[in-house]
Formats: structure tokens, C-alpha cells, sequence
């Protein structure tokens, strides 16, 4: 479905006498906040308000004079009002048309408001109807709507979808508010003048008398044209490609609210390969496009008057390609279903859905898992081997996320490389284990890669020191019993980093690391959940040598081969001593203290001037990971550090303008440790590890004091919802981990 040229135009008539010849009087305090979500509303729907209007509000909102401000608030919104409603004290509603232009767009939607007199101050829902509002489009994924039996002209007169915008930051009922405003979609199947009768109630019996709560309106719906996309990579090959369509009064086509899959309405994006087509009215439009984060982001103007193209080409352009280097890149979580996505009729979306997803963001390999929301719908994708729809370096795996399941409280948890879905003995959801370890160790018993997806959750500190030794609440869905499950040998092979604040991920695992376990780190993205405007947003490079796999990806990231990053930050080859962190093991060794030589290969993109609005967010506000976080002032550069036992100990600046640099530092080494690189928060390394003396890794007492008192703490949030059937076994695992952390301390020199 497409979209409409603007419904903004609207402001042009502006000067149009409106219905209501006074702005009605209310309290400014009650309208502002709901003016404020109307504007988030229109924002999210790819209709924001054009900026002029927005610094009206702003100065009305800012006004002293209350009364003033009520009224220039109602002078900015009246003249997108298609329909006025008038509730009387008795609840009887009466419409009249407003001062908008009835102009919609061929195969598009436009969005007008309605302005409610509430005279009743009723909390009811407001509804609309309309014999004119049918079953006119393809409702998902190339399933059609239930079939209506229609006769010809009945076909003829349903030539639109009629809705109010009801979903969050919108209400269904109305506020009680003496007067507010609602969001009215209308999508034309035609082109051309077609008449809609549209009418509003608060319930039924609240019609107004003589038909007064109904309205005719004859719309004027202009014609739209298809335009086929060219789309060629940075070697000339036809490929799929992002693009952010947008008119001169920056909207976006086609418009998200009316959205159906492929396209997400959820993002302003759409996906399109070389020789797909975009359907648009006439206009002239700008277009942002780009093959993801290894691509640089360009932006070209066109005409879709009946003199533009019909076919317009695009050429990407890549900055860095990591597969050169034998570096490919993953995304290990992401949902076909649930959190953003359709969920009925068609229970999440299909994999020709998500394949778009994954090969317009020049992912290597991808991760859908199944979980909770339409589990037992989605779990039909699942085979244990890549989707058909999979390219030789864009794989597409279908796998599961222990979401939505009895033992979420103690941590959500990913299980890759899955070869049986079904946990032994389960008929449903409700009958898996309630506490993690036991799925852990049935997924390793079939050679799956497990771990915890967004760490972060539940383990919140304050500040940004890292490690820190405040004491997590453990009481979220990150990597919680993570804690427990580290001790248990071969139980977990990655926490997840990325999509939670770096400093929640790091810490927890800077601390384990500390006392000699050797959990990797991966990147994620959880779409469209925590992340909902792209897949790959979060990411592991794993070093294959051959042919790309996802078997092959998986082995890097379970053997630490492999670093983390947001896409737009690389930590290519790093090495101590010649040792690549997972190559042969990851570790070397040394009789006694020695001076090791680091080196790596480092990568970075940023445009010349800062993203203020990124850069100057706190550090738990999304996006969580990005490299403009780590620019360092008004530069291009950003600091590549080198960590042993989670101490910054070296740093060189790296000029982030997308070219491979070598890095070599010095680095000395005392005792037993771990060593790493990383751009915080934007890129991190899997560690080397360093023994001397033969001695295993024991930096820190202090970490392994914080981790038995996090087994303590996990105890008391996760063992209240461990059935009474397995709470003895369960004990009896927090118990050894208890141990081994004792253990550990006396073990611990300083």
C-alpha cells in the first residue's frame, strides 16, 4: 500500500473560515500534554507537523496568558480538522466538516484530525463509521482479508479504509477534556473524486437526531505512480537497499501507519531490490538510502510529477567491507513476531518478510528466533538448518529465544544451532523448566551456542565505572542467574551486549573475566523489541577462514574469534604476542612477567559534524552502543583503549573517516590476565588470554567477593518463581555456585 502526497497541504487553506468561529476555552495545562502526544503520534505515523506549526506550539505552550495560549494552540491544529464533533450535555453527537481539504492520494493515505467538543465530558470510546470503508487492500504479507461476498457496485462504493488512530501515545476513550483532537486515517483505493459518508458516536444512542451526526464529503483523490527502483552494490551488482522517502514537507512515503508487510509500519524505512517498485503521487520527494551501517548513508532528490522518471538509480556506497578481511558479520536476535510486529491476522510475519530485513542491512547472517508471541505459529520456520531463502553470505537461520517462558524471570536466553526445538517432555510452553541451567544443558547436549540476550537487564549500577562493585538488583531479564550458570562447566557460551547500557553488559562480564572464566561477548539487536528501526544495529564479526557459514560464524563466536560492534566501528585481527583472541585457544603463555605487543586493525565512520542529539544522551538512553558517543569533542576521532582485567591501561585516537589503520601498542604484563581492545561504546574485542607462570587468570579478589554476593542476590529475586519441583536441584546448582566463588577468593592474591 502507498501513500498519499502530503496531508499537510492542509495548511495552505489555512486561512479557510473554520467551523468553530471561536476557539473553545479549557484548561492549557491538560491540552498541551495531549497536543504533545498528538504531535509524538503524527512523528511515529510519518506525518509530523511541518516546523513552523511546531515552534507555534512551542510559543503557544510558553504563552502567560493562558486563555491566549489555549486559543493559538487551536489556531495551529483547526486547520487539519476534516471533521468537528460536537458532544452536547445529553451525550448526542452532531458532526460537521472542517476546514481541512478533502484531498486524498490513489493507493496512499492521508491523515486529517478531529476536533471533539465534549460538552458531556464523557470517557467513552469515540468511534467512526462508514459504508464506504471496506475491505479495500491486501491486509499482510500477500494474505488476503477474509472474503466479503460484494456484489459490483458494492466493490464500487467501498473505496476506502476508515479508521481512528487509537494505539498508544493515542487514546480510545476520550481524556473527558471540555475539548481535544484524534487522528483520522483515510486510504483511497481510486483515483479521482469519490463522496464518503463518515459518521462519529460515543456509543450507540448517542446519535444526534435528524442524521446530524454524519457528514458527506466529497474527496478529491490525485493519482499516484509506480516507480521502479535500480539498485546496484559497490561492485555494480543488482542488491537490496534502504530507503527514507520523504516530500517537501518532510513526511514520509509511503506513509508507516498504513503499512503492511514487507514494509514494516514501524519504521520509516522501506527495503526495495534492484527492479521493485514504489508507488508515489506527484511530488517532488528526497531519498536517504544506504546498505546499512558498512555503507555511507546518500541522499538524492527526484520528481514524481507526470515529466519525472519512471525509473530511478541508485549506486551504494560501500566504506569498509570486513568480509575482505575475513570478517563477517551477524545479528543473532531478531523476532518474526511480537513486541512491534503485526500480530494478527498473521501472527507475526513470514520469512520472506525478514529476509528483506537481513539483506537490505548487508547482514552476513541472522538470527530469527522464535519465542513467546505466536510460538506455536512461528515454530513452523524452524528446521534445525539455513532457510531457503538464504544467499550464500546472507544467511537466514531460524532459531529460539526462552522468552515468554516460565524461566524468563531468572534470564532470557538464546539457543543457536538448535537441531530439536521441543524441550524433552514439553506439550506447551507452561510445561519448560522455570530456572535456566537445565535448558542450557539440554541445548548443549545437541551442540547448540547458548547464551544470555540483553545482559544488562536487572543488573543497572550507577556511574560508568568499570568494573563497578555496586550490587546489582538482579531482578530483570538480562543475564541474571548468568552468575550461577558461569561456574557449571561447558553451561553458557556468550552474554549478549549492544542493546542494553554498556556499562550493565560489561560489568558482570568484566568481573567473571576477572576470575578466570572465558565467556565471549556477542552482539545483538533484539528487533524489534528493545531496537525496532533496523536489524543489525548491534553485531558480532566473527573471523571465518573459507567459505562463509553460519556454522562457521557460530564458531567464532563461541571460540571468542570475534569482536562486537554497532556496525560503524571495527576491531579487526587483534592480537597479543601473534595470538588472536580465539585462535588456537586464545591464550598464550610466559614463565614470568612480560612486555606484550598488541596489534590490531581499526576502522571507524563518522560524518564531520556531531549528532548532538546522541552524543548528549545519558548513557542508559538508546541507542545504547554507537561510535558517535565515543567522538571525541568537535573531531573526527575516536579512542581505541586496551584493557587488561578491565582497566584501561593504552590508548591511541583513531580518525573515524572509514579507513583501515594498524595499531600496535605496548603493554606489560605482570601477572595472569586478560586483555582486550575497545571504542566505548562502539566496538569490543573478545580477550587474549595471558597466563604466567602457568597460574590461571586471578585479577581480582574484589570481582570474586561481588560475584558471591551476586549468587546471594540472584537467590532472593529468582527463587521465589522456581517451581516446588525443581527448587531443590536449583539450590543445590546456586549452592555450588557459591562454592566456586569461594574458592576463587581464596585463590585471589589481592
Amino acid at each position: 500500500m502507498k501513500l498519499s502526497i502530503a496531508f499537510f497541504l492542509a495548511a495552505i487553506a489555512a486561512a479557510q473560515e473554520p467551523v468553530h468561529k471561536h476557539y473553545l476555552p479549557v484548561p492549557l495545562q491538560p491540552l498541551a500534554q495531549q497536543v504533545r502526544q498528538l504531535e509524538d503520534a503524527l512523528n511515529y505515523l510519518g506525518q509530523a507537523l511541518p516546523a513552523a506549526d511546531r515552534r507555534r506550539i512551542n510559543e503557544a505552550i510558553g504563552n502567560a496568558d493562558e486563555a491566549a495560549a489555549v486559543a493559538q494552540l487551536q489556531a495551529v491544529l483547526d486547520p487539519y480538522v476534516l471533521l468537528s464533533v460536537d458532544i452536547n450535555p445529553e451525550s448526542r453527537v452532531k458532526v460537521e466538516q472542517g476546514a481541512a481539504r478533502p484531498e486524498l492520494v490513489e493507493a496512499g493515505t492521508r491523515l486529517f484530525l478531529v476536533k471533539v467538543a465534549n460538552n458531556a465530558h464523557v470517557t467513552a470510546p469515540l468511534n467512526v463509521e462508514s459504508p464506504n470503508s471496506g475491505n479495500v487492500y491486501i491486509r499482510s504479507s500477500g494474505n488476503p482479508a477474509p472474503p466479503i461476498q460484494l456484489t459490483a457496485r458494492d466493490s464500487a462504493d467501498r473505496w476506502a479504509d476508515i479508521s481512528l488512530y487509537q494505539q498508544p501515545p493515542m487514546r480510545r476513550r476520550l481524556t473527558g477534556l471540555a475539548m481535544e483532537y484524534a487522528i483520522l486515517e483515510i486510504y483511497s483505493r481510486d483515483a479521482g473524486q469519490r463522496s464518503a459518508k463518515i459518521a462519529l458516536n460515543v456509543g450507540q444512542g448517542t446519535q444526534d437526531i435528524g442524521f446530524r451526526n454524519d457528514v458527506m464529503i466529497v474527496f478529491t483523490a490525485l493519482p499516484a505512480r509506480r516507480i521502479t527502483m535500480r539498485v546496484k552494490d559497490e561492485k555494480g551488482r543488482p542488491t537490496m537497499a534502504s530507503f527514507v522517502i520523504r516530500d517537501r514537507l518532510d513526511r514520509i512515503y509511503p506513509l508507516p501507519a498504513k503499512r503492511l508487510a514487507p514494509d514494516f509500519f514501524f519504521q520509516p524505512q522501506i527495503y526495495r531490490a534492484d527492479g521493485e517498485t514504489v508507488q508515489l503521487p506527484a511530488g517532488y520527494y528526497t531519498v536517504q538510502y544506504s546498505g546499512g551501517p558498512e555503507y555511507v548513508s546518500h541522499t538524492r532528490e527526484f520528481d514524481a510529477g507526470e515529466a519525472g522518471p519512471n525509473e530511478i538509480s541508485f549506486q551504494l556506497d560501500r566504506w569498509i567491507d570486513p568480509s575482505q578481511y575475513g570478517w563477517y558479520s551477524g545479528d543473532h536476535h531478531i523476532h518474526a513476531a511480537g513486541c512491534s510486529h503485526y500480530m494478527n491476522p498473521t501472527e507475526g510475519v513470514e520469512p520472506r518478510d525478514m529476509i528483506r530485513q537481513i539483506l537490505g542491512e548487508t547482514l552476513n547472517t541472522a538470527s530469527v528466533l522464535t519465542w513467546g508471541p505466536d510460538y506455536y505459529y512461528q515454530k513452523q520456520f524452524f528446521s534445525g538448518s539455513d532457510h531457503p531463502l538464504s544467499k550464500p553470505d546472507r544467511i537466514m537461520h531460524y532459531d529460539l529465544e526462552v522468552s515468554g517462558f516460565p524461566s524468563s524471570h531468572a534470564g532470557h536466553i538464546v539457543l543457536l544451532n538448535l537441531k530439536q526445538q521441543d524441550y524433552p517432555g514439553a506439550k506447551r510452553i507452561e510445561d519448560w523448566p522455570t530456572w535456566d541451567l537445565p535448558i542450557f544443558r539440554w541445548a548443549k547436549s545437541q551442540g547448540a551456542v547458548v547464551g544470555f540476550a540483553h545482559s544488562g537487564f536487572g543488573l543497572q549500577v550507577s556511574g560508568k565505572e568499570l568494573p563497578s562493585f555496586e550490587m546489582p538488583g538482579f531482578d530483570g531479564i538480562g543475564a541474571n542467574e548468568y552468575i550461577v550458570d558461569v561456574t557449571h562447566p561447558d553451561t553458557v557460551d556468550f552474554i549478549s551486549a549492544v542493546d542494553t547500557p554498556y556499562v550493565w553488559e560489561l560489568n558482570i562480564w568484566y568481573h567473571t573475566l576477572n576470575v578466570g572464566f572465558r565467556t565471549r561477548i556477542a552482539g545483538e539487536t533484539d528487533f524489534p523489541c528493545i531496537y525496532d528501526g533496523r536489524v543489525g544495529m548491534g553485531r558480532t564479526y566473527s573471523k571465518i577462514d573459507g567459505p562463509m557459514s553460519y556454522l562457521g560464524w557460530l564458531k567464532g563466536l563461541q571460540s571468542g574469534y570475534s569482536y562486537v560492534s554497532d556496525g560503524k566501528t571495527h576491531l579487526m585481527n587483534f592480537r597479543v604476542n601473534g595470538a588472536g583472541a580465539g585462535s588456537g585457544g586464545g591464550e598464550i603463555r610466559s614463565a614470568g612477567p612480560v612486555n606484550a605487543t598488541v596489534t590490531l586493525s581499526a576502522a571507524a565512520y563518522l560524518p564531520e559534524l556531531p549528532n548532538e542529539a546522541i552524543r548528549k544522551l545519558p548513557y542508559d538512553q538508546k541507542p545504547y552502543w554507537d561510535v558517535e558517543r565515543a567522538r571525541m569533542g568537535d573531531t573526527r576521532e575516536v579512542p581505541v583503549e586496551i584493557v587488561v582485567n578491565g582497566k584501561a591501561v593504552a590508548r591511541q585516537n583513531l580518525v573515524a573517516d572509514g579507513k583501515v589503520r594498524e595499531l600496535k601498542f605496548e603493554v606489560a604484563v605482570k601477572e595472569s590476565s586478560w586483555i582486550a581492545a575497545r571504542t566505548l561504546p562502539a566496538a569490543h574485542t573478545n580477550p587474549v588470554f595471558v597466563l604466567v607462570g602457568g597460574k590461571p587468570v586471578r585479577a581480582s579478589r574484589a570481582s570474586a567477593e561481588w560475584c558471591l554476593n551476586a549468587v546471594n542476590q540472584c537467590w532472593t529475586q529468582k527463587a521465589p518463581r522456581i517451581a516446588p519441583s525443581e527448587l531443590a536441584e536449583a539450590r543445590k546448582a546456586y549452592d555450588h555456585a557459591r562454592d566456586v566463588y569461594r574458592q576463587l577468593i581464596r585463590e585471589s592474591e589481592r
